[in-house]
């Protein structure tokens, strides 16, 4: 329920965040939603994180490093670390209403600026679409029910906060290798223990603590693959790897592999490869 404030009337979220939350280097830190009063005005403010705000009505003039942007509905601002920020309500037919969302860790900047947003350039016209702010109220929403801290409670939260920033981010998007190596190659290595066992790209993505589609984009764009083909590649390289070197039968591969049946192993193993595993025994085993 909001609060009178002498410039707003406004609610606030906290999170505190735990080693689960800064194993997966992105957290939140604390939420709110806004709506201005007449005189409303911040700052001159600067803060230790990073903080997503998101117009849903009126008009705001944002001020920083000298320079003056004008942002109205569906626009949205990030108030970046150690910048010095001023904004205003600028007249407008309905009053300011907005959200806001604060995050920190190390992969918060670097996945920022994969959505087109710097300490130079804080804002996006039109980036708050319909989706987008879903995407940021449900992990508002999240955030205000957490009474006490649980993993259950960090990796819905760390889901959440992966997902809005998949929406805010182009599929055109480049990745840069620093940001994306480190955990990718556990992920790399999570796979090729698991892979006979049947894992799911969101069990993968579970693992790596991210949203699925942010997971999904990150991994083609360092390996060239969709997780899903490399998962098809790890399992059909072990099947020619034990058609070659052991006397197992092809329906001991197909279940060691993770296969349901010979036939499905079969079909899968004859258009991965252009021939039957009967076929790469006879001739390469």
């Amino acid at each position: 329920m909001m609060q009178e404030y002498d410039y707003e009337y406004a609610e606030f979220f906290y999170y505190t965040p735990a080693d689960l939350d800064r194993e997966g280097r992105l957290w939140p830190v604390r939420a709110g939603r806004s709506r201005a009063k007449p005189n409303y005005k911040v700052g001159p403010k600067r803060i230790e994180c990073y903080s997503l705000h998101f117009i849903h009505d009126g008009m705001l003039r944002l001020e920083h490093d000298g320079k003056q942007t004008d942002l109205r509905k569906d626009d949205l601002f990030c108030l970046f670390p150690d910048r010095t920020y001023h904004y205003r309500m600028l007249p407008s037919d309905t009053p300011l209403r907005m959200s806001w969302l604060a995050l920190d860790g190390d992969r918060a900047k670097p996945l920022l600026e994969l959505a087109g947003l710097s300490p130079e350039k804080p804002y996006g016209r039109k980036l708050a679409t319909p989706r987008v702010k879903d995407a940021a109220e449900q992990t508002i929403r999240t955030l205000a029910e957490v009474e006490r801290w649980s993993p259950s409670a960090a990796l819905k939260l760390q889901s959440l906060v992966c997902g809005l920033l998949a929406d805010l981010i182009p599929a055109t998007a480049s990745v840069s290798s620093a940001e994306s190596s480190g955990w990718i190659g556990e992920c790399l290595e999570y796979m090729e223990l698991h892979a006979t066992e049947g894992i799911s790209v969101q069990q993968v993505a579970a693992f790596a603590g991210v949203h699925r589609s942010y997971f999904t984009q990150v991994f083609t764009g360092q390996t060239g693959l969709s997780p899903i083909k490399y998962l098809q590649r790890i399992r059909m390289e072990k099947a020619k790897r034990l058609l070659r070197e052991t006397s197992a039968t092809i329906t001991e591969i197909a279940l060691t592999l993770g296969y349901p049946s010979l036939y499905t192993f079969t079909r899968a193993f004859k258009m991965y490869y252009r021939m039957s595993p009967q076929a790469v025994r006879a001739t390469e085993g």
